[in-house]
C-alpha cells in the first residue's frame, strides 16, 4: 500500500530540494516547501511508484513548482540512495536514482498508461515509431543539469522536466513539430507524459531518439582546439548549415499559428529593444567600480543603449519565427560524417530555463540562436586557455565565426533575414550584445574568473563601426 505521501515532512523536504542540482533557485532564501499534489502511478508491496507536484515559496510570496518521481519500498530493505523520508515503514525515494524504477516509468510509456483520474498523469507514445521493450533497461544519462535524464533499452532518452510551468513545454512542442516533418538534425520524438489537474497542466517529460557515439560539440571544440584548431573550421562551416536548414524547417509551415513567421510589429520591436535596453541599464547600474577587468566598459552604458536603437534604422529586421533560444556549443552533439561531410544533431529545444515558458515560445529573429554560438566560440577559446592550458590561434575565434557564419547565410532563406547585410550585421551585433549582458550578469555573480570574457565582448560590440 503506497503511504500518504502528501504527509512527507515539510522540513525534510526543505532541507533535500536545494541539495538536488536541478534545483534552480539556489541563490535565493526557502521560506517554505510542501506537496501540493500527488498521483500514483503503482501500487505495489515491494515497489511502489508516484509522481509528487511540490510548491517551493520565497520570501515575498513567489513560488516555483517542482517535480519528483517517487519510488517506494519497504524500509526494512535499506535503500539509501537520493532518500526524502521513512514514512509507514516505507523508505520514499527519487525514483530516477533506481534504474529499476526509472525502466517501470519507461514501460509505461509504452503502454500508454492513464494514471489516476482528477488529478491524473497520461503517457503518450509517437504512433509508428518502435516502443521500448517490455521490461526496458534503464540507466542515468551522465550529469544531471536542470532536468534529470534516463537512457531506455540504449535505444531512447527519457527527459523528466524537474522546475514546471502550465503548458505544453517547448522541448516537446519543436521536437514534435520537426520530428513530423522528418527534420534529420534532431533526435526525434518518441513519446512524452503529462499532469492535468488543479495545480495546472503541463508536460512532465519527453521522450527522444538515443544518438550513440555522438561528440558533446562543446567538448569536442576544447579537444581540437589543442589538436587541429585549422580541422575545426569545415566542421563549424558545416553547423552553420545545419543551423540554417534548422531555422529554415522551424520557418517551414505558414498554416500552424504557433510556427508560422510573422512579419515583425512596431510593437515587437519595441518589445524586444525595451527589454534588451532594460538589462544594459540594469547591468551597467551594478558594475563594481574600479574593477580592472571592466576598465574597457565601464561608464559606457548609455554607449551600448545607442547601439541598441539602431534596430530602428536597419530598414527591417527580417521575420521573426520560433528558434532554439539557447543555443550553444553544448546543444550540439558531432556525429559521424555522412555523405555530404560533418554531421551534426541540435539538442534541448526547452530554451532557457530561467525564462518564462510564454517568453521561450516567443518569436525572434533566427540571428539570435546565431549570435549564441558565436558568443560560445569566444567561451571555448577561453576555455581552452583556463582549464586546460592552450592557447588557440590569434585569429582563430575570427575565422572561426566566419566559417560559420557564410555557410549559415548562404543556407537561410533570405526572407528571414534583415533585407541587407548591413541590416543583418547590425542585428546580429546588437543580439550579440545582449548575450553579452546576459554573460556578464552571470559571471559576476557566479564565476568570477570568467568575467573578462563577455566584458572583452561587449568592448569589441561597443568598438565596431555602426554600418
Amino acid at each position: 500500500m503506497t503511504p500518504d505521501l502528501t504527509r512527507l515532512d515539510e522540513a525534510l523536504l526543505e532541507e533535500w530540494l536545494p541539495g538536488r542540482r536541478w534545483f534552480g533557485a539556489k541563490s535565493r532564501e526557502l521560506s517554505h516547501v510542501h506537496v501540493v499534489d500527488v498521483v500514483t502511478l503503482r501500487e505495489d508491496e515491494r515497489l511502489g511508484l508516484a509522481v509528487a507536484i511540490v510548491e517551493a515559496r520565497f520570501p515575498g510570496g513567489t513560488h516555483d513548482l517542482y517535480q519528483l518521481p517517487l519510488a517506494i519500498r519497504p524500509a526494512a530493505e535499506g535503500w539509501d540512495t537520493e532518500v526524502l523520508q521513512e514514512i509507514d515503514g516505507a523508505t520514499v525515494y527519487d525514483a530516477l536514482a533506481d534504474p529499476e524504477s526509472a525502466a517501470l516509468i519507461a514501460g509505461m510509456l509504452r503502454d500508454q498508461v492513464v494514471a489516476g483520474e482528477d488529478p491524473r498523469i497520461e503517457f503518450h507514445w509517437v504512433e509508428g515509431v518502435e516502443p521500448p521493450a517490455a521490461q526496458p533497461t534503464a540507466r542515468p544519462m551522465g550529469a544531471e543539469q536542470s532536468n534529470s535524464s534516463i537512457v531506455i533499452d540504449d535505444a531512447y532518452v527519457l527527459k523528466t522536466f524537474r522546475r514546471l510551468e502550465p503548458g505544453e513545454n517547448p522541448e516537446l512542442e519543436m521536437t514534435r513539430f520537426l520530428s513530423e516533418r522528418a527534420f534529420p538534425h534532431i533526435a526525434e520524438l518518441g513519446g512524452w507524459y503529462d499532469y492535468t489537474g488543479e495545480v495546472m497542466e503541463g508536460t512532465l517529460g519527453v521522450v527522444q531518439r538515443f544518438v550513440p557515439g555522438g561528440r558533446d560539440g562543446w567538448e569536442m571544440v576544447l579537444d581540437q582546439l589543442s589538436e587541429d584548431p585549422e580541422g575545426l573550421l569545415p566542421q563549424l562551416a558545416a553547423l552553420g548549415v545545419v543551423v540554417a536548414r534548422l531555422h529554415n524547417a522551424l520557418a517551414s509551415d505558414a498554416n500552424d499559428p504557433a510556427f508560422a513567421p510573422e512579419e515583425p510589429t512596431d510593437e515587437a520591436l519595441a518589445i524586444m529593444t525595451a527589454t534588451i535596453d532594460e538589462q544594459i541599464e540594469r547591468l551597467f547600474l551594478d558594475l563594481p567600480e574600479g574593477d580592472e577587468r571592466l576598465a574597457k566598459i565601464a561608464g559606457r552604458g548609455e554607449e551600448a543603449r545607442d547601439r541598441l536603437r539602431l534596430v530602428s534604422h536597419i530598414g527591417g529586421a527580417g521575420r521573426l519565427i520560433r528558434h532554439h533560444g539557447d543555443f550553444h556549443l553544448g546543444q550540439t552533439l558531432r556525429v559521424a560524417d555522412g555523405d555530404a561531410g560533418p554531421s551534426w544533431i541540435i539538442l534541448d529545444f526547452e530554451g532557457e530555463p530561467a525564462r518564462a515558458l510564454l517568453d521561450r515560445r516567443r518569436k525572434r529573429s533566427p540571428l539570435r540562436d546565431v549570435a549564441g554560438l558565436l558568443r560560445s566560440l569566444a567561451y571555448a577559446v577561453s576555455a581552452a586557455r583556463l582549464q586546460r592550458g592552450v592557447e588557440a590561434p590569434a585569429d582563430w575565434e575570427e575565422r572561426a565565426r566566419t566559417a560559420f557564419l557564410d555557410d549559415y547565410l548562404a543556407e537561410i532563406e533570405p526572407s528571414l533575414m534583415p533585407p541587407t547585410a548591413s541590416g543583418t550585421k547590425t542585428l546580429l551585433s546588437i543580439l550579440e550584445l545582449e548575450k553579452a549582458v546576459y554573460e556578464l550578469r552571470y559571471e559576476l555573480d557566479h564565476r568570477p574568473d570568467w568575467v573578462p570574457i563577455p566584458a572583452a565582448a561587449i568592448a569589441r560590440l561597443l568598438e565596431e563601426p555602426i554600418a
